[in-house]
């Protein structure tokens, strides 16, 4: 083995704040291991095998349509991890529009974005969205109008926050920084903030909760490499609590967001939820994600979502993270 790859998408993780601090390529280079990030490698690879892991090598920390999509599929995949991070989910709609409540969907006309990819976790996200959206007031996807609107090249969430603007809908869904920016631009406000709902069910989504895979083929031939990048990722984690001013600057070069979209779409305590679990209420979360999906027709085949998880990996990273420190003292 002389190879390690890494991907992660453009939100907050353990991955992206290891690989800024330069700790993955450190923690391999003895073994003369190379570490690379996929977002280096050619626009073409990097976009498929993001989505449907066909690399062995590669540790995924992402967004979970792709994930789940890519199990589906057949991909010998495994779940090593999970995280949540909250990261301002909310309903826009134009500043003149009377929608405030959940209530107040019923009927109302929905952006749901169409990207030509081989997962459309831009659709599957906004129609969980909205489905979360719709649910704090007992209502379903049926009880409101959903509307195609083709994807923008111009950037996230543009093309469905043009035709908000122009009257084509009446609301959007969006998550994250980029979103931040993106509703000031068009003078879009909130009506429904996802994140101040007390059920964080209403908040499942592709990014709540955030898995980490890696390939079967990887656990099984080399499984001490894979518990000491996650021990990498534990340490990273814990870091980021105590360096809130080092996280800010390290998710707006991760989200491509200035600090006012970062401040606007992540807590405080961001640094405090970057911890690692395959917890009981996380892979139930989780199910609800792939129910959502295998319903609505996003994967081909059930995923069970327990038999996918191997909880082995990240108990050895936390024992391995522990000796580690114990030497230190």
């Amino acid at each position: 083995m002389d190879e390690l790859w890494f991907t992660r998408c453009p939100v907050p993780t353990a991955t992206g704040i290891a690989a800024d601090r330069g700790w993955l390529a450190e923690e391999f280079a003895a073994d003369g291991i190379t570490v690379r990030s996929l977002q280096d490698a050619p626009a073409d690879v990097a976009a498929d095998h993001h989505y449907t892991h066909a690399l062995g090598g590669l540790f995924r920390e992402g967004g979970n349509v792709p994930a789940l999509w890519a199990r589906s599929r057949g991909e010998a995949t495994r779940l090593i991890a999970l995280t949540w991070i909250e990261e301002r989910q909310s309903i826009l709609v134009r500043a003149d529009s009377d929608v405030r409540s959940p209530e107040q969907l019923r009927g109302r006309r929905l952006a749901v974005p169409v990207h030509p990819i081989g997962i459309d976790f831009w659709r599957a996200m906004a129609l969980h969205g909205f489905a979360g959206a719709l649910s704090l007031a007992g209502l379903g996807l049926d009880d409101a109008r959903l509307v195609p609107v083709p994807g923008s090249p111009d950037g996230q969430w543009e093309g469905e926050l043009a035709a908000l603007r122009d009257g084509l809908v009446d609301a959007v869904y969006v998550k994250g920084a980029l979103a931040v920016e993106a509703a000031q631009r068009f003078g879009a406000v909130v009506a429904i903030d996802l994140d101040a709902a007390e059920d964080r069910r209403a908040r499942v989504n592709n990014g709540t909760p955030r898995p980490i895979t890696v390939h079967q083929s990887l656990l099984e031939d080399h499984p001490e490499l894979v518990a000491r990048f996650l021990a990498v990722l534990l340490e990273a984690a814990d870091w980021a609590r105590e360096h809130p001013a080092d996280l800010a600057r390290i998710l707006s070069a991760e989200t491509g967001a200035g600090s006012a979209g970062v401040a606007g779409a992540y807590r405080p305590d961001t640094g405090h939820n970057l911890r690692l679990d395959l917890s009981e209420e996380r892979l139930g979360l989780l199910e609800r994600q792939e129910r959502f999906l295998h319903g609505q027709g996003f994967l081909p085949e059930p995923v069970d979502v327990r038999g996918w998880a191997d909880h082995e990996p990240l108990r050895q990273a936390r024992a391995l993270l522990a000796e580690r420190r114990a030497a230190r003292v």
